[in-house]
């Protein structure tokens, strides 16, 4: 009985696991997706989020699967990231600031013509 109980909770860790690092496990399976390494290189990403937000999920997700670099920051734990999200107007999340160009919300498109 209790290793039953034992297995289920332990695929339950093993399904949560597998899916937060979903792209970089993606990105072992399907390498033709990473930006190149010159690109990674002059990367320079910040990204304020939260771990609750679905697109902040997804945009880790995607910058994980490109290979691209990042530092990220979550805006309700840390209280200098809370006011640089706000000096850079707030106003909604995942905020990323590619190269210094500023990405509001999810678009993986604008990420990688930031990078260029």
């Amino acid at each position: 009985m209790l290793q039953g109980v034992l297995k289920k909770c332990l695929l339950i860790v093993l399904v949560v696991v597998v899916y937060q690092n979903w792209g970089k496990i993606e990105r072992v399976f399907n390498p033709s997706q990473v930006v190149s390494e010159q690109t990674q290189a002059k990367a320079n990403v910040v990204l304020y989020a939260t771990q609750w937000c679905g697109y902040c999920k997804v945009t880790r997700r995607c910058l994980d699967q490109k290979g691209i670099p990042y530092r990220e920051f979550d805006i309700e734990k840390d209280t200098e990231a809370r006011k640089a999200y706000e000096a850079l107007g707030g106003g909604g999340i995942p905020i990323l600031d590619v190269n210094g160009t500023l990405i509001r919300g999810y678009d993986p498109d604008a990420i990688l013509a930031a990078l260029k």
